[in-house]
C-alpha cells in the first residue's frame, strides 16, 4: 500500500461500523501533483480512505484472521466537498446487511466521508479477504509478517505505542 489514508480509529463495533480520521497536511506526497495552486485530496484517495477505514472494520472483526482485503466492487460512488490542507476527513463505514459473510462473500458496507459536517464522499464498497497461504505454500510466512503489521497500525491508530503491543 502507498498511502496510509486512516490516521486514526475513533470507535468501532465488531461486524457493524469503524469511525475513523484523515487529517490532510500540505506534506501530502500526492498534493504536489493535484492542481497546483489549488490543493486538494483526489477523489478516487478519499475512496480509498473509505476502502481502508472498511478493511479496518474487516480485520477487527475477525482479529486479524486474513492478510489480504481487496475491493472487489464500488457502487454509487458520490463526492461532495473538497477536502483541503488543515481540515480533517472523519470516516464511517458500516455493514449493509445484518449478518457476517462467509469467507469468500463479498462484505457489503456503507461509506460516508464528511469535512466540517459536509459529505465529502459516500459509496457502497463491496470487499473480500482472503490468505496468501490458501493458494501458495510460501504465502504462509507472508501472512503471518502482514498480521503483525497491521496489528502494530492498529496500535498506532488508537493513540497507542507499538510497546503496549503484547
Amino acid at each position: 500500500m502507498r498511502f496510509w489514508l486512516l490516521d486514526g480509529i475513533t470507535s468501532y463495533e465488531p461486524g457493524k461500523y469503524l469511525e475513523g480520521y484523515k487529517r490532510l497536511t500540505l506534506a501530502e506526497e500526492y498534493l504536489a501533483e493535484h492542481f497546483p495552486g489549488f490543493p486538494i485530496m483526489p477523489g478516487v484517495l478519499m475512496l480509498e480512505a473509505l476502502i481502508q477505514a472498511g478493511a479496518w472494520l474487516i480485520r477487527l472483526t475477525e482479529d486479524f484472521a486474513h492478510s489480504v482485503i481487496i475491493l472487489r466492487q464500488a457502487k454509487g460512488i458520490k463526492y461532495g466537498s473538497f477536502v483541503e490542507p488543515g481540515s480533517r476527513l472523519d470516516l464511517r463505514v458500516e455493514t449493509v446487511s445484518g449478518n457476517w459473510p462467509k469467507v469468500g462473500e463479498i462484505i457489503w458496507l456503507k461509506g460516508i466521508g464528511e469535512v466540517n459536517g459536509h459529505q465529502a464522499v459516500t459509496a457502497r464498497l463491496g470487499l473480500t479477504r482472503y490468505n496468501l497461504g490458501e493458494s501458495r505454500p510460501d504465502g504462509l510466512e507472508l501472512d503471518s509478517e502482514l498480521r503483525n503489521v497491521y496489528r502494530r497500525q492498529y496500535y498506532l491508530l488508537c493513540g497507542r505505542t507499538t510497546s503496549q503491543l503484547g
